[in-house]
């Protein structure tokens, strides 16, 4: 018998919505390259545009600041290449980031280990501003790249980028990134209004095609040297021809998560996350005094085994996570439970429940009754233990 399945697992990767199936299809039949001149290759150039309005809308830029990349990876290692500049502004000789950016960020740049400083969180997961003050003031005659992602993958803890942005402007050197990965599609953004400097985002973290993604620059930053080079595509920020299906795909999903934007509320998570604290009392839930993205519910439980649960879970037919789906699905402790001073005991069982798109109330019933059969093994041990 085939066991119905429940994906609770959008941090990881959003389903491709149908629509979104739908226009990459179209797109698939478009014979011409947005670089040709002729009629087949203007309707291809017209998609693609009309794809770089959709995300432009969506984060709150100029329609000629969206670069398209292959993924978030691709944008923020291009980003943090050190090529990133600013006119009338020297380039950045220093990296300062958050103590729980996702690898691309930690492990993509390429600054020396050197000119790397990791600026503490608190035990939220929100970045400690006064330390950022504080490097900002003793590094005041270096140029400065702050990276501080928008939202966490694996909490989703929201970070205070009007904030950062304000202590940069103060240093007057300092340029701002933000990995927008996990927030785009989730949450309002305004790269404009906020005033960052770049911005990266990856499409099938909101049901776009996964290979798909965009950096944001404002106006005046350019990468001094394109992480790909060999062509003129996208303004010669990033050569190469431009994957049209995936691209028209990604606009699309834009298209329709600006329009449903407002109707991206917690009611789901918060619903499942008071049952679950009913069902396990002594849970834990990670960044839950802080802002979070509506969608993301990370806890643990003292005592229970990830790994286990995980198994047990996609055995009754519950797709969840242990946190990010970065590392070769491997298990292990999460250096951002580890920066919020969560103990590696309790780390060890930190689950990740992430809603989405096509997620519904029985699949949240469904995920806390397989929770409650696994959870209730647990509780049998500990009184036989007493």
């Amino acid at each position: 018998m085939t066991i119905s399945r429940a994906y609770l697992d959008h941090n990881a990767t959003s389903p491709v919505r149908p629509e979104v199936a739908a226009a990459v299809a179209r797109a698939l039949e478009l014979p011409g390259n947005p670089s040709s001149i002729h009629r087949e290759g203007r309707a291809a150039k017209a998609a693609l545009e009309a794809a770089r309005d959709h995300l432009a809308t969506l984060v709150g830029a100029g329609r000629g600041r969206i670069v398209f990349t292959s993924g978030g990876t691709e944008a923020a290692n291009a980003v943090l290449s050190g090529a990133l500049t600013k006119v009338g502004h020297p380039a950045p000789t220093r990296l300062l980031m958050s103590a729980t950016e996702h690898p691309c960020v930690a492990a993509g740049h390429r600054f020396s280990s050197g000119a790397v400083e990791i600026v503490p969180v608190d035990g939220a997961g929100v970045l400690d501003l006064s330390a950022l003050e504080r490097s900002l003031d003793r590094l005041s005659d270096e140029a400065v790249l702050i990276s501080v992602h928008a939202a966490n993958n694996e909490t989703g803890v929201i970070q205070p980028l009007a904030e950062i942005v304000a202590l940069a402007r103060a240093h007057g050197r300092a340029l701002v990134h933000s990995d927008a990965v996990q927030a785009v599609g989730k949450m309002p953004l305004d790269f404009e209004g906020l005033g960052l400097d770049a911005l990266t985002l990856s499409g099938h973290k909101f049901a776009a095609p996964k290979g798909t993604g965009a950096i944001v620059l404002a106006e005046g930053v350019t990468l001094e040297q394109a992480f790909l080079r060999g062509g003129g595509q996208e303004a010669r920020q990033r050569c190469g021809t431009e994957n049209l299906p995936g691209l028209v795909g990604l606009g699309e999903a834009a298209r329709i998560a600006m329009a449903q934007l407002a109707g991206n509320d917690a009611g789901l998570r918060d619903a499942v996350e008071a049952t679950l604290l009913r069902i396990a009392p002594d849970a834990v839930v990670f960044g839950s005094r802080a802002p979070r993205l509506p969608n993301t519910l990370c806890f643990a439980v003292p005592g229970l085994d990830a790994a286990t649960a995980l198994m047990a879970l996609d055995l009754a037919g519950i797709a969840i996570s242990s946190g990010s789906a970065c590392s070769s699905g491997k298990v292990s402790r999460s250096p951002v439970l580890a920066a919020m001073g969560v103990s590696p005991a309790l780390a060890a069982g930190a689950l990740r429940v992430s809603f989405g798109w096509n997620s519904t109330e029985s699949d949240g019933s469904r995920f806390l009754a397989a929770f409650e059969r696994h959870a209730a093994t647990l509780y049998q041990r500990r009184g036989q233990a007493a």
